[in-house]
């Protein structure tokens, strides 16, 4: 037995040493960006759901760069971000070019601190993210909190800057709205405003509440585009009969009409299709393999009539697909766009694509269980 895993060992090392050297070849020495490495990540057992996301998030620049820049800080006691930024670093000053990395520190510490990824089964990639970017803003926020304690200064913290993993799945956004929380990198990167603003039809008084997100969670429908999903997150609701809307303005309920802007447009617009669906007759999640159509270049419309920059271009640089039928099965792969072409992460594996192979990760104009390649999680990177 431990001969067989040895020979499978080696056959899996040639294999990856061959994927490799395609790679380099395919991209080419002159073309073959300075100071970049592509790296698989080994799979510790159905970890492709966190491989996946930490490719995405090593190809959102801005992310990247804070990681890096956290790991030359004085050493500090182990923690996800630790193992993150060692991961990172271990990339970033590799002397070859492409191959693999085994993020065995990594995933010993996630399995170790969240026992929802302490198993060998497929997990939600999205939870994941949420998971993660929770924590190192949990993380740096009691630093920033000891640092200035120790620095004879009493302040208040407020916490994360998102509600763990199920807030976004129902409600679409992610996070809440202390304003004692201070802002973090993570912030700063990835944190957007959303103002719900209420008409009274009555009065036409307009109230309005902002509360902030990490990523956007959107629904999907069939044949439609990520700008018709942002359109329907935004759609005006009507409140009216038992779902009347007190009015302060009129001190009655009345009608009304509610709908959800974008204020503050993040630096890296993160979007999760919700893609999984619970199916009451058959008591279980199933997979929505809609057809959406997902540009490389996205502008904003429906943001509100105070947003700061409402005009902001954004470019895709990454694509967490989801692959096969349902949540806790099949398999989940990465695309990502560095220096101007495309590269696909699956795993150890890593190969360059054309751009026109992304409209493969759309979905399907039919059958909806059917096993598909398609877009879960989105990230735009803004211009400026």
């Amino acid at each position: 037995m431990e001969l067989l895993m040895t020979v499978r060992k080696i056959a899996s090392i040639c294999t990856m040493g061959a994927n490799a050297s395609a790679l380099e070849k395919e991209i080419g020495p002159e073309q073959f960006p300075v100071n970049e490495h592509y790296f698989g990540l080994v799979n510790f057992g159905n970890t492709c759901y966190c491989n996946s996301v930490l490719q995405a998030l090593y190809f959102c620049r801005p992310f990247r760069e804070k990681v890096l820049a956290y790991k030359v800080q004085p050493r500090r006691k182990e923690s996800l971000l630790t193992c993150l930024s060692d991961l990172f670093n271990s990339i970033a000053t590799q002397k070859k070019k492409v191959g693999v990395i085994p993020p065995k520190k990594f995933i010993s510490r996630l399995r170790k601190e969240n026992e929802l990824f302490d198993n060998y089964m497929q997990q939600d990639a999205h939870e994941f993210l949420n998971y993660l970017l929770n924590t190192i803003a949990d993380l740096l926020q009691e630093e920033k909190s000891q640092e200035q304690q120790h620095n004879g200064k009493v302040i208040q913290n407020g916490g994360g800057g998102g509600g763990g993993g199920g807030g976004v799945n129902e409600g679409g956004t992610d996070g809440d709205t202390h304003k004692e929380t201070q802002e973090t990198w993570v912030h700063e990167i990835f944190q957007g405003t959303l103002t719900n603003e209420t008409r009274c039809l009555n009065c036409e008084a307009v109230s309005s509440k902002d509360e902030e997100f990490l990523d956007l969670s959107v629904d999907v429908e069939q044949n439609t585009s990520i700008t018709h999903c942002l359109r329907g997150f935004s759609n005006t609701e009507t409140l009216c009969s038992e779902y009347k809307y007190y009015c302060e303005q009129c001190r009655s309920k009345q009608e009304a009409q509610k709908r959800m802007r974008v204020k503050k447009l993040p630096m890296i617009l993160a979007l999760h299709l919700k893609r999984f669906k619970y199916m009451d007759q058959l008591h279980r999640y199933t997979k929505l393999s809609y057809r959406v159509v997902f540009p490389l270049e996205l502008r904003l419309f429906n943001t509100s009539g105070d947003a700061t920059n409402p005009d902001r271009m954004y470019d895709l640089v990454a694509v967490v697909v989801h692959c096969g039928s349902g949540p806790n099965r099949g398999h989940y792969i990465t695309i990502v766009k560095s220096h101007g072409f495309w590269l696909l992460f699956d795993d150890d594996i890593v190969e360059k694509i054309d751009a026109q192979a992304i409209e493969e990760f759309y979905g399907l104009t039919s059958d909806i269980s059917k096993n598909s390649e398609s877009g879960y999680i989105l990230f735009y990177q803004s211009r400026d």
